[in-house]
């Protein structure tokens, strides 16, 4: 559940009793959508509105008293509201948390001094005060709005997924499986850059993960149901028992390692160590972890992880790391998504079946690829993200967008699907121009604009936000 901290705006000048009535509105409302709420008593302050000095500290000292619950502050205005008290509730508070502003819209015909709001004036001059104080702020799609309309409850779900991105991201650990393929420069990132805005990131050697490995024994508990597991979640036709047995020990030894460091991703080595040194690859175990919303990378790629991470926590749904990879014909703005694969049964809608890589067998050999999710992405609408540490200017960037999965058809191996981007060349010219990597992070929902916000006003991230 996303918790918010709840600042009602008061101001002697208009109708006190107006906050009665808006403070149970905006209770009611976020109750109904399932979001939590730290908000002063009608016993603490006057209608449990903020105005005074004294208003703002103890509202402050509540909200430090469940800062460890309190994901993002709702600043609601029933009249114009004190912009003063506002300020330093957030500043005496100091929680870095978002802020979202909405003001209760007046109604025509009951304007007088008994009934009128003045929240619409009175909201300009509560950001003004936020801006004055450097604090970053969200609004409403609409300036005024009523608690109880469509409008502010699609605003709510907006905000809770930011809040969600901007505090997962803050505290998130990431592990690295493996060094970085030799040939897939295209992966390096910045780890101080991203240690700087909160984010982490454990490695271990590949060497360490096939002894962890190997010391398992065939008929161990957990490796046995790891196996079972497996066979539960993808269709294993002729894929050999030595194969299998080798997924699921590998699978054993990765969980074992994220619940130790706490990780919330992961982006693993493959090409052509653990192929040729361990007898897999490792597609299976990962698209389990995404499907279970803890998502896994190929290629060490640790800031496409983030991409998938990001996306995960706004919507609730799982991520893939797929790449940018053919054109579709001679359609401008279609586009074959591919990778070999570990994308999550999700997007698949349960159809996917384990397979060798193509790719590598000639390499390595079959036997020694078993463990790819092969099929075609359902249609679907998605969102696409990719984010890049770029050293030369010491920042964070990234471009994202909305787009869709078609049903067009396309044969080919590994997991893949026809993809349709508005104004499709457009956004490739800006990955070419700007250097960006050749993954990108896809997730099945539309949560852009979510993503921009966090991003942007409140990570303080470069970004590129396509909409064609």
């Amino acid at each position: 559940m996303t918790t918010l901290g709840i600042i009602m705006g008061n101001r002697g000048f208009f109708p006190s009793e107006l906050c009665k009535d808006g403070r149970a509105r905006i209770l009611q409302v976020l109750e109904e959508e399932g979001i939590g709420a730290v908000a002063l008593s009608t016993e603490d302050t006057a209608y449990g509105s903020v105005e005074t000095w004294e208003d703002s500290q103890k509202c402050a000292e509540l909200f430090k008293a469940h800062k460890d619950e309190i994901d993002g502050i709702l600043v609601t205005l029933p009249n114009f509201g004190e912009e003063r008290g506002i300020a330093d509730t957030i500043r005496l508070a100091n929680l870095n948390v978002p802020v979202l502003m909405q003001a209760f819209p007046d109604e025509v015909g009951r304007m007088s001094i008994a009934h009128r709001r003045d929240s619409f004036c009175g909201k300009m001059s509560a950001c003004n005060n936020l801006w004055q104080y450097g604090i970053p702020y969200s609004l409403t799609t609409l300036h005024t709005v009523a608690p109880e309309s469509p409008s502010f409850r699609k605003d709510l779900a907006r905000f809770a997924a930011v809040c969600r991105v901007v505090n997962g991201l803050r505290k998130a650990r990431f592990g690295q499986v493996g060094a970085r393929p030799a040939a897939f420069i295209t992966v390096r990132y910045s780890e101080k850059l991203l240690e700087r805005q909160g984010m982490a990131v454990e490695t271990i050697d590949l060497s360490e993960v096939f002894g962890r490995a190997w010391a398992l024994v065939d008929n161990d508990a957990k490796v046995q149901a790891k196996l079972a597991e497996i066979k539960g979640y993808i269709s294993t036709k002729g894929i050999s028992a030595e194969g299998l047995l080798k997924m699921a020990k590998f699978g054993v030894v990765m969980e074992d390692w994220i619940a130790e460091h706490e990780l919330v991703g992961t982006a693993v080595q493959c090409w052509t160590s653990m192929e040729t040194y361990y007898g897999v690859v490792p597609c299976t175990v990962m698209s389990m972890l995404s499907n279970k919303l803890m998502p896994s990378a190929c290629e060490t790629d640790i800031t496409g992880l983030i991409g998938m991470y990001a996306m995960v926590l706004a919507s609730g749904q799982p991520s893939a790391l797929l790449d940018w990879n053919n054109n579709y014909g001679d359609d401008p703005d279609k586009g074959v998504i591919f990778h070999c694969s570990n994308l999550p049964q999700a997007f698949f809608g349960d159809k996917a079946v384990m397979d060798y890589q193509e790719i590598i067998a000639g390499t390595v050999g079959k036997a020694n690829t078993y463990g790819t999710v092969v099929g075609q992405i359902k249609p679907t609408p998605i969102t696409y993200c990719r984010v890049s540490t770029d050293d030369e200017y010491g920042i964070i960037r990234a471009y994202l967008g909305e787009a869709e999965v078609t049903d067009d058809p396309v044969q080919t191996f590994g997991g893949y699907g026809v993809i349709k981007v508005p104004d499709f060349q457009t956004l490739l010219q800006h990955i070419c121009e700007n250097g960006y990597e050749h993954h990108v992070a896809a997730n099945p929902s539309q949560v852009a604009d979510a993503l921009n916000e966090a991003f942007t006003k409140y990570l303080g991230w470069d970004v590129y936000y396509h909409r064609g």
